[in-house]
């Protein structure tokens, strides 16, 4: 049963960014991409883009290494931050959140540590950009709406999300499973399963909660703002590589291109809620329909979407190699 369990966490992710992608290829012309590809692509951009890939990584494991050593995870070497991060997104590529799982295992044990406490400034890591995501939404709600607005209306789902949200009986319905949970907590709350379950618990809180109460929560902050700008600044520097991105930069009411690129960046970014090999998929079909609010044509914006995401792939494939290399090579020498 576990061994099913693995094969369908790697198989579904897959199938399910082999039906986005085949079903993005059905909707435009592959060879007009691939025309598109091979002679209005300025490759030096791209260049830039994976330094910016390689910057915003090791910012976010110096990032984490705040977090650990608030939570008595001890001092870990700048390099090993960084590869833990480097490691992880590589292998992320191949299933999802199994870097995650990773890199936790890989501090916690080179730490001599408890995996929950590393676990717990894993979450508060995540929930870290999860509220960056939300800010970044809400800013593109005031200063795109229209375009938001013409997002959820295009698609059914987006409709259904929309009168979902609007609904009381869904906040009742949430409301119920959530007291249902705490109802279930206390009933079983002397088993000795449970009491596991507390213990880690409050290693994963005491791993968490030091994002309030850490030396550095400044620097942590302007260390996450450094991320996200990072990453920004990868699609928007993208623009540059291609002509009919390029001119969105020039066009009156584009702000030199930042809103189509925060536009296209928040929809890439609420795409990860969705799980695909590195974002394969439908990272590429919210980009690819976010230009198209700004009317860039399909094979256009599929272009875009392919070579950006493989740019960002082979520099992830290429830290992951990086990686596996310093973790071998530090097994006889802790740097």
């Amino acid at each position: 049963m576990e061994r099913v369990k693995k094969i369908l966490k790697f198989l579904i992710p897959l199938v399910f960014s082999v039906l986005l992608i085949w079903w993005l290829f059905r909707k435009v012309n592959f060879q007009q991409v691939m025309t598109i590809i091979r002679g209005n692509v300025d490759y030096r951009w791209l260049l830039v883009v994976m330094v910016i890939v390689v910057l915003s990584h090791c910012i976010r494991g110096i990032r984490w290494g705040y977090q650990l050593r608030a939570a008595g995870i001890g001092n870990v070497p700048t390099m090993s931050l960084c590869c833990s991060i480097f490691g992880a997104y590589a292998l992320n590529l191949l299933v999802p959140y199994m870097g995650e799982a990773w890199r936790i295992v890989y501090i916690a044990k080179r730490q001599n540590k408890p995996i929950s406490t590393v676990l717990g400034t894993d979450i508060g890591d995540r929930i870290s950009d999860a509220v960056v995501v939300v800010l970044l939404l809400i800013l593109a709600l005031v200063v795109g709406h229209s375009y938001i607005i013409a997002f959820l209306d295009h698609y059914s789902v987006g409709k259904k999300l929309l009168h979902m949200v609007s609904d009381p009986y869904f906040w009742i319905s949430i409301f119920a499973v959530l007291a249902s949970g705490i109802a279930l907590f206390y009933v079983f709350r002397k088993t000795a399963w449970e009491q596991k379950l507390i213990v880690s618990l409050k290693r994963i809180w005491l791993g968490f909660k030091v994002l309030f109460t850490m030396k550095g929560r400044w620097a942590y902050l302007w260390l996450t703002l450094g991320i996200w700008v990072c990453y920004y600044l990868e699609t928007y520097i993208g623009f540059l590589a291609f002509p009919f991105t390029r001119h969105l930069m020039a066009e009156s009411g584009m702000a030199w291109g930042l809103l189509p690129g925060l536009i296209a960046f928040v929809f890439g970014s609420m795409s990860i809620a969705i799980p695909s090999n590195g974002g394969l998929g439908p990272w590429n079909l919210a980009v690819m329909f976010a230009l198209s609010l700004f009317g860039i044509a399909n094979a256009d914006g599929a272009a875009f979407s392919l070579v950006i995401w493989s740019t960002v792939s082979l520099t992830l494939v290429l830290l992951g190699l990086y990686t596996l290399y310093y973790v071998v090579v530090s097994r006889n020498h802790r740097f």
